[in-house]
């Protein structure tokens, strides 16, 4: 994902998915790798299994491997630690394991390479892959945990305008992972100044965190395919904004939308304008979205 929250102090969903269930205070279990440190890294591998991504922002294709990936690692709370190798900037580190293409990821179980898979994979196949890591490292007897490291952004730069006390109140409600609170505070706000796009994009960025705390987004994944499932079409809508699947999900509602009845559209068009405020209104996935939505509606 590349979009960012202009309010400071927002929760910026561009980073939910690398930080999907990582520890309170910013803290994950992703970092990026360079030639210093890689023996290192690879020497943590006899403590806990270390998996290493090569890709390249030039990549069209990289966020649909990046994001899942470090979803899946940081979900499993320190099992696994994942190294991410800029291959433009760290040339040497892939030339030396023979990296030819990205996005290519790799495991170091014990200090023994273990190639996992090159191009890009779907969110479950990846999750797979990680699951069979943690399989095989227990097998060879290491069970550690890595420990977590600071997000990147996570703490304020010097320079960094102050955050707007108007939002004070929501914010330390999304610092402690009260999204439900947030909202509420959101809702406040809202009955002060009801147009006020920060505050309406805050909330749906709120609610939409709200939700995502009852995942199982295997059991969503599952129910996906019942396009008649209201309920089901929406959490899998949900799923895949977090993942930066962006026009799936907006798409998938404008389907379900086309054949939708009377009570079922409302729900379905409050939930893509939602996303809408989440990925940004200036976003072209979302100009585009709102006139298929408007062609829907009227």
């Amino acid at each position: 994902m590349t979009e960012n929250f202009s309010r400071p102090g927002a929760v910026d969903l561009s980073q939910l998915a690398q930080q999907a269930s990582a520890p309170a205070g910013g803290a994950g279990y992703v970092v990026e790798l360079t030639e210093a440190e890689f023996d290192q890294a690879a020497s943590l591998s006899t403590q806990h299994p270390v998996i290493v991504e090569f890709y390249s922002p030039r990549d069209p294709n990289a966020a649909s491997v990046s994001q899942p990936l470090a979803s899946a690692v940081n979900a499993a709370m320190g099992k696994y630690l994942l190294a991410r190798v800029n291959v433009d900037e760290q040339p040497r580190i892939a030339q030396a394991l023979g990296v030819q293409a990205v996005p290519t990821v790799v495991a170091i179980i014990g200090g023994q390479l273990a190639p996992l898979f090159q191009g890009t994979k779907t969110p479950e196949e990846i999750q797979d892959a990680v699951e069979q890591v943690g399989q095989a490292a227990v097998a060879n007897g290491i069970a550690g945990r890595a420990q977590p490291v600071a997000a990147p952004g996570a703490e304020t730069a010097n320079g960094e305008p102050p955050a707007n006390p108007r939002f004070a109140a929501a914010d330390v409600a999304l610092e402690a992972g009260d999204y439900a609170l947030a909202v509420q505070e959101f809702d406040k706000l809202l009955t002060e100044t009801p147009n006020d796009g920060e505050v309406i994009a805050g909330r749906a960025q709120a609610a939409l965190l709200e939700r995502s705390l009852g995942f199982d987004p295997a059991a969503i994944t599952a129910k996906s395919s019942d396009t008649a499932d209201l309920q089901a079409q929406l959490d899998a809508a949900d799923l895949e904004v977090i993942q930066g699947q962006y026009e799936q999900g907006l798409e998938r509602l404008l389907a379900f939308l086309a054949a939708a009845d009377e009570d079922e559209k409302e729900a379905v068009r409050l939930r893509i304008l939602d996303f809408f405020e989440v990925i940004g209104r200036a976003e072209p996935v979302v100009t585009k979205a709102r006139r298929r939505l408007s062609s829907l509606l009227f």
